[in-house]
Order: structure tokens, then C-alpha cells, then sequence
């Protein structure tokens, strides 16, 4: 069958509004949000439905057809752009966006996989409720890829992954089966969890259509601390006396170079010098409570007292309103659009041991300017969960083509760096493209030979996302 023939089939099935199939049509879905890669595809499919989802997986599972499930194409690793293959058919969730039910009471909210993530918080927020998943692409990412990639964000340190909020999952496997997990159950011992299977499988197993998720007590207080280091462990001790004495009010821990904020204050608009003079790290802590401002005030000075008369910060600065609490999360939120309008960089999304942290980041910088002397390091991350972005920029003069001529060696000596102290390759981002030769090299032989055989199990034609994670 050609794929003409079987471009007219899925035509037939679900309707010339839901197929397109005309060059300028298929062509803005065929590129990921970096830039970094290209495919092709016959179609791009966008159903309204659960059934047409399972109608079109039907069709491509008979006629050997690949599909590559797409959200938000906000993804950094290439997980939702097509390979070379002319027969791919482009799954986008976009148009499955409705919110079926928000319970206040059992604090769920059910959701179809093409909302958007910030229109879910706000929903939220309506109810006098918090979703909690919140990262920098809030606003266009999906909760289908939020989902299917296990997205971390901000406020992991206090909630958990993505994984920690789902209580149930509607996905549609690719022989067009529907698999109906869509509880809102806290309680369910019922043998295997298979809907943890789906949950970070980057849409290899099935395309997920709609999840359950747990809502939280609205945080209506919240205060930000951004407090100056001298290095990431100092970082690190200030973040013990900060879980010592804060406990779960703690709901956000970053931290990011004097470097970065460098970055961020030549290309960002709306941004201001934090302090009078330029530090070598920064710290921004947000505390959250469900009431009484004075106390969590209160107890923020008293901590931010005791770290500075034990020399655990440099300089401290408290948001005395939410205009300065937004200005000040503005600093680490704009770092990577900052990156972006810099030039291509390499981003390694990683993990470690907390405690290995700043020894990481001393070993690895010494490899990498072993080799590139003049590269330029851009460093942030969730440090109260272990995850740091290492991202690394062409030397000052360099052309943009820098980071593709150079990219693999870097690469391979920050991951090195990363699993000689236990870390992993990807602690957010999932895997996609972009690093699966690191996974399959790094992973546990045990490991990837029951992924292969979960993998066979749920796909055997291997229609469903090729090339990506396996």
C-alpha cells in the first residue's frame, strides 16, 4: 500500500477535517522546538476523540504504519518529532482539551491529554485548588507529555514528579485497544499499577488521552528568598538549615550561576540586577503555606537570620509583595530563553547523589576545560531534588555551529563525569533523540532486556514512536 493509498484510508475513517495531508499542512509538525531535528510524515492526525485516536492506531497497527504521538512540541530531547521515514503519521493530542470533572472534595481533576498545563493550574486555582506540576513551559507544554515524559519542574522538591500526581490514566495502546485506568482512587492494591508503565514512556507504550490527577490546598501565602552564595556547597548547607527549620513549607529550591544571570539580564526584557554587585551563585527558595503571612514571614527572617550569622549566604532578598516575588522568579525562569537567544547550547538534563553536586560540577568543569578551554558554562538547576541543568556555550567568538561540531565530545565527558558519581543521563527531559546511544550505553543490561520485552509486549509491530527511548 502506498502511502497516498493509506493517507486516503485515514481520510475515509475519520474525516478530511481531522487528516491533513498537503505538504504546508504537515509541515510546521515536523520540527521540534530547538530546531535540532527534522523528519517527514505522510499525515498528521488531530482528533477530538478517544475513539478516533483508537480508530487511527487501528489502521496503523494493520498497515505497519509508525506513529509518533505529539503535545506541546516543548520537549528538549526530540521525543515527539518524526524520524526520516516518509510513512510517519503525526499523532497531535491538541484538540482533546477539555477538562471532564474538578472534585473538591476528593481533590482530583480530570483532564483530556491536550490541555495545556497552565490552563489546568488555573482551573485549579479557580476551585480554590493547586495543581502543583508548574516548570517554564507551562503555558504551551500539554499534560499528555507532561505525563508521558514524567515532567519534574519547580516544585519537586515538595510534590514530587509528575508520576507522584497521577491517580489514573485513559491511553490508547497500538493495536486500538483502550485501556480504561482512569481512577481516581487514592486506595488501589490491586495487582500490578500498569498505568505507571505508560508514565514516562514517552509515548512508546500508548498515546495517552486523558489523565487523573491530585489537586493540593491552594498555597495563598507565598514568599521568594533569593540569597547570594559563594558555591554550591555553601548551597547546599544553607538548604539543611532551610529543611531543618521549614519543613514542607518548602516548595521551591534553585539554584543558578552568576553567569546566568548574567545571560538573562543582556537578553531578557523586564529584569532587574538582583544585587549591587555580581556574586558567584545564587540561591531562590519559595515558601509556600495555606495561611497566616505574619508567621511564614516570620519564620523566613529568622531563617534567613541564622544563615547569614553562620555565613551560609553572602547577601539575602525578600519578596515583600507578589510583584517582587515574580520579578525575582523571573531571574531563573528566563535562563533558558536567554540560552536560546544566545546561540544553540548543549543542555545535559541530569541528576545526582544531592551530596556529590559540587564535586560534580568541580570534576566535571575540569574535564570539559581540559578539552575546551574557553567554553562557557551555564549551570542552574532544582538543587533541593538533585537535578542540574549543565549546560555549556561555544567559546566567545566561536561560530553558531559550534555545538553541532562539538556537541557528541563534550557530551560524552559530562555523562561520563555523571555516571562516575551514580548519577543519571536524564533526571527531566526524558530521552527521545538526543540521548538515546547515552542510554542504551549507561542503562543496566537487565534493565533495557525487560524494557525490550514491556516494549514487545504493548507494541509488537513497533509502530509507536521509532527511534525514540529503545
Amino acid at each position: 500500500m502506498t502511502t497516498s493509498d493509506f493517507s486516503q484510508r485515514l481520510i475515509e475513517a475519520l474525516g478530511p477535517d481531522t487528516v491533513f495531508t498537503a505538504p504546508d499542512d504537515i509541515e510546521p509538525w515536523l520540527t521540534d522546538w530547538r530546531g535540532l531535528y527534522k523528519g517527514q510524515a505522510q499525515a498528521v492526525v488531530r482528533p477530538r476523540t478517544t475513539e478516533e485516536v483508537a480508530k487511527c492506531l487501528a489502521l496503523c497497527q494493520q498497515a505497519g504504519v509508525p506513529v509518533v504521538p505529539r503535545g506541546g512540541n516543548t520537549g528538549l530531547c526530540g521525543g515527539a518529532t518524526p524520524d526520516g521515514a516518509p510513512a510517519n503519521v503525526v499523532l497531535s493530542l491538541d484538540r482533546m482539551n477539555k477538562v471532564r470533572s474538578v472534585d473538591t472534595i476528593a481533590n482530583t481533576l480530570v483532564a483530556e491529554a491536550g490541555c495545556i498545563l497552565g490552563n489546568l493550574r488555573r482551573v485549579a486555582e479557580e476551585a480554590n485548588r493547586m495543581l502543583p506540576l508548574s516548570l517554564a513551559a507551562e503555558d504551551s507544554c500539554q499534560i499528555g507529555g507532561n505525563v508521558s515524559t514524567n515532567a519534574g519542574g519547580v516544585n519537586v522538591v515538595r510534590y514530587g514528579m509528575t508520576r507522584e500526581l497521577v491517580l489514573g490514566i485513559e491511553a490508547v495502546l497500538p493495536t486500538g485497544e483502550i485501556f480504561h485506568g482512569l481512577r481516581t482512587l487514592r486506595k488501589d492494591n490491586t495487582g500490578y499499577d500498569l498505568k505507571q508503565l505508560l508514565i514516562g514512556a514517552e509515548g512508546t507504550l500508548g498515546v495517552i488521552t486523558a489523565v487523573a490527577l491530585r489537586l493540593f490546598p491552594r498555597n495563598s501565602v507565598r514568599s521568594v528568598v533569593l540569597a547570594a552564595v559563594q558555591s554550591p556547597q555553601q548551597a547546599l548547607e544553607l538548604a539543611e538549615l532551610v529543611n531543618d527549620q521549614c519543613g514542607p513549607r518548602l516548595q521551591a529550591y534553585e539554584f543558578f550561576t552568576g553567569d546566568c544571570v548574567d545571560l538573562v539580564l543582556a537578553h531578557a526584557q523586564g529584569v532587574q540586577e538582583p544585587f549591587a554587585q555580581r556574586y558567584p551563585g545564587y540561591v531562590l527558595m519559595e515558601l509556600a503555606d495555606t495561611a497566616d503571612e505574619d508567621a511564614l514571614n516570620a519564620l523566613l527572617e529568622n531563617v534567613m537570620g541564622a544563615a547569614l550569622e553562620r555565613e551560609l549566604c553572602l547577601d539575602a532578598a525578600v519578596s515583600t509583595s507578589m510583584a517582587q516575588l515574580q520579578a525575582l522568579w523571573k531571574l531563573r525562569e528566563e535562563i533558558s530563553e536567554a540560552q536560546r537567544a544566545d546561540g544553540p547550547h548543549l543542555k545535559h538534563d541530569i541528576s545526582l547523589p544531592i551530596e556529590q553536586i559540587p564535586a560534580f560540577m568541580e570534576s566535571a568543569e575540569k574535564r570539559v576545560r581540559e578539552a575546551y578551554p574557553d567554553i562557557r558554562p551555564f549551570i542552574f538547576g532544582h538543587f533541593g531534588d538533585g537535578n542540574l541543568h549543565y549546560n555549556l556555550s561555544r567559546p566567545a567568538g566561536a561560530p553558531r555551529e559550534w555545538a553541532q561540531q562539538q556537541g557528541d565530545a563534550v557530551t560524552d565527558i559530562v555523562l561520563d563525569e555523571v555516571n562516575r558519581y551514580g548519577g543519571s543521563i536524564s533526571a527531566e527531559h526524558g530521552i527521545g533523540q538526543l540521548k538515546r546511544d547515552h542510554f542504551l550505553h549507561s542503562k543496566d543490561p537487565l534493565e533495557l532486556r525487560l524494557m525490550r520485552d514491556i516494549k514487545r509486549l504493548f507494541d509488537p509491530a513497533g509502530i509507536l514512536n521509532p527511534g525514540k527511548l529503545l
